[in-house]
């Protein structure tokens, strides 16, 4: 039978114990020269255990594969064009956090790893106290203790080594350094590339090789050209393309960003596994974590800075809201003007501008809010509010990584649940995209600030901040509930990327702000205007109905009553009695255009709902508008403005609507109530597509529409019942 080999490469930062891991292995079976064309030591030691012929080889010692260094260089070439069978990794215990910058990168190659932690004792003596099995669950590599000079654990590492080379497991893709949606997307777009171009040609990792180009590696580029003519120098054209949008962007080289994002990773590892520390390196970050991560104070830090988000997207937001919303009236009243009388007519200036401009005027709102996260991403606060929640995730039952999704789902639910990808369980990902809906997105505040700012004046933000919160506790409570019903089981071990603080740029921030508005503007040439032609056609036809009364005579005696009146009077009481009529015919008007609504199509289909929206405080115009929020939650607003707004004039079809709304029967309990529906109840058709997409699943898509929309009644319901028992209607 033919011998069975395996080659083993050992790494590890200067004086970090390798040369002495290395001598218990192999004993007095070394051979010690140079690399080839280097004058770098090369050590190579042989022994035999458990039936096999093994072969260490020391690399040398370096603290990353970034390629410098003549060590970097020969280490990284080693493990990339000798494709040894294992690498161990020798790790200081006693500096973990320099000792992991060099693990990160190694996990990021395809090889196997195992993890050493060495001069566990020197770490003992510190007051470090090191979880093994925890950074072992984190990053998915087998981890052992040793102490080098005593030669413990000796034995262990062999069995390990043996375990793992001979192991058919494939290699970890998963828990790995995150660097960022800027840099990820260019990774991504990069690795498409070179996987078109010449994916077959290259002997390594594709993401690896992007990262790399990205970072400027010359090693790589000279390999890129070699493996992929003709097409390297279009690889290299495109990663520098990349490498100069990133440049802009950060205003720093993306190698350096990218350094700092495996900074933030080993800082969550230290998070998870360090227990004691009793000395340690404290730098900016750590000192400004030491506040806003405080186990006391980092919830309420959390807390204030939404409520503060939230007042100062409904406070600011107001005074652009109002610009646009007078220029929304001017262009009706423009329009209207010009088009003759008719059925197009209407249709332009009641479907479009006004269906459209009732969101549109929400705009300044969106932007600030979407202002506000991306200052909380770019600044690093992002990652710490994720950090403060996995506990709380953790205690409930949740995956803590699952938060990361859930905070995307302040922006948008359908690319929030494209997030649950890179959950490695399968129950916690369904989990997840079932209880992510009930993150409030960016679609339902129009509703909430029209709500609120008509019933809650003053105190609109907080009625605001309050139905995000609600949100909050119902995913966290139906999560617990889903985990020990529908998903029993562990929860997945999780590393929590701490990335150091920064001062973010300007135009960084408006990028990210511009990258998530730019979906609401895409809507509303969409979905939102079909939405509203459709709202407008569902109210405007069948155009002959049967009025109550004759209006047209009616109209006509109200001229009659003051003809006489107004042509014996002057001055003053010429105009008011002038004014009394006008008011009059307007008001009769308003009644007879509410009655043709109510037995239009769409009348007819609320006055179906009515008795089931009735419980809850909304009438048959409310119950329309949430019926309509299924195609995007922002019609619901376009609905109300056509149902509510019915008869006012087009320049003040905006403003008519929030006195159209306080007229209604509508009370700042029912108002409240329909916030509350409108948070939980089934999500826009983008987000069910998302849902029946990630789980491929027809059960978990039904199962999600139906338990939202039963649990946004029973909510509404206690909210309104309850509000009215205690006396607030």
């Amino acid at each position: 039978m033919p011998q069975k080999s395996i080659t083993v490469a050992l790494a590890g930062n200067p004086n970090s114990g390798k040369s002495t891991i290395f001598n218990n292995l192999t004993g007095t079976r070394q051979k010690v020269g140079n690399w080839p064309g280097v004058t770098v030591e090369k050590k190579e030691g042989h022994l035999k255990a458990n039936g096999y012929d093994l072969t260490v080889v020391d690399l040398p010692g370096t603290y990353s594969l970034t390629a410098y260094s003549i060590e970097e260089v020969v280490a990284r070439n080693f493990i990339l064009d000798e494709k040894p069978d294992v690498v161990v990794d020798i790790i200081d215990a006693s500096n973990l956090e320099r000792n992991l910058y060099l693990a990160t990168q190694l996990r990021e190659l395809d090889t196997k790893v195992i993890f050493v932690l060495n001069m566990a004792d020197v770490a003992r003596e510190r007051g470090v106290k090191i979880d093994a099995d925890k950074l072992s669950e984190l990053l998915d590599v087998p981890v052992v203790f040793t102490v080098g000079n005593k030669n413990t654990g000796t034995r262990q590492l062999l069995e390990t080594i043996i375990s793992v080379a001979k192991s058919e497991v494939e290699l970890p893709r998963t828990r790995r350094v995150y660097y960022g949606k800027d840099i990820e997307k260019a990774i991504h777009e990069l690795s498409e590339l070179i996987e078109e171009k010449a994916g077959s040609k290259l002997p390594y990792n594709i993401r690896w090789v992007a990262i790399k180009l990205l970072e400027n590696d010359r090693i790589v580029k000279e390999r890129v050209r070699q493996f992929t003519n003709p097409h390297g120098e279009a690889i290299l054209q495109e990663a520098e393309l990349k490498r100069q949008g990133l440049r802009e962007f950060f205003d720093e080289e993306p190698e350096i960003v990218m350094t700092d994002h495996r900074y933030g990773f080993i800082a969550g590892i230290l998070k998870e596994v360090l227990k004691t520390v009793s000395e340690r390196r404290v730098d900016i970050s750590r000192q400004i974590d030491q506040v806003l991560t405080n186990r006391l104070l980092g919830l309420p830090i959390f807390v204030f800075f939404i409520w503060a988000m939230f007042q100062l997207t409904f406070s600011l937001g107001a005074y652009p809201t109002g610009w646009i919303d007078a220029g929304v009236g001017w262009l009706g009243q423009t329009v209207g003007g010009i088009l003759p009388d008719g059925l197009f007519r209407d249709l332009i200036v009641d479907g479009v501008i006004a269906g459209v401009g009732s969101v549109v005027i929400f705009l300044p709102n969106i932007l600030i809010l979407f202002f506000c996260i991306a200052l909380f991403e770019d600044t690093g606060y992002m990652a710490r509010a994720a950090f403060l929640m996995d506990k709380v995730m953790h205690l409930i039952g949740l995956h803590g990584k699952s938060f990361i999704s859930l905070l995307m789902g302040f922006g948008c639910n359908a690319p929030a649940i494209m997030a649950t990808r890179t959950l490695e369980s399968e129950k916690d990902r369904i989990l997840t995209i079932l209880i992510n809906p009930l993150m409030s997105c960016s679609a339902r505040l129009p509703v909430y600030i029209l709500l609120a700012g008509t019933f809650f004046g003053a105190k609109a933000g907080n009625a605001i901040f309050s139905i995000y919160a609600l949100g909050i506790v119902l995913a966290i409570a139906l999560g617990r509930l889903f985990r020990f019903t529908l998903f029993k089981g562990e929860v997945a071990p999780f590393v929590m990327e701490l990335p150091p603080y920064r001062l973010p740029t300007f135009k960084g921030l408006l990028i990210h702000m511009w990258d998530r508005s730019k979906i609401f503007l895409k809507k509303m040439g969409g979905v939102i205007l079909i939405g509203s032609v459709i709202v407008w056609s569902l109210s405007a036809f069948p155009r002959q109905v049967q009025f109550s009364k004759d209006y047209e005579t009616e109209a006509a005696q109200i001229r009659a009553q003051y003809g006489a009146s107004i042509a014996a009077a002057k001055g003053d009481d010429l105009e008011r009695l002038s004014r009394e009529r006008d008011k009059a015919i307007s008001t009769l008007e308003t009644v007879q255009a509410r009655e043709k609504i109510e037995k239009s199509y769409i009348g007819r289909i609320g006055k179906v709902l009515a008795p089931m929206f009735a419980p809850i405080g909304m009438d048959w115009r409310g119950s329309v508008a949430v019926l309509t929020g299924f195609v995007a939650k922002e019609i619901v607003v376009s609905t109300m403005g056509v149902l509510y707004a019915a008869g006012a004039d087009e320049d003040e079809k905006s403003e008519a609507l929030k006195v159209a709304l306080k007229k209604s029967d509508m009370t700042p309990l029912s108002a409240y109530a329909m916030m509350a529906f409108v948070l939980i109840y089934v999500p826009c058709v983008a987000t069910v597509a998302a849902i029946r997409r990630e789980t491929n699943s027809w059960k978990w898509t039904a199962f999600s529409i139906t338990y939202s929309t039963i649990l946004a009644w029973l909510v509404a319901f206690v909210i309104y019942q309850g509000g009215k028992a205690i006396g607030l209607a």
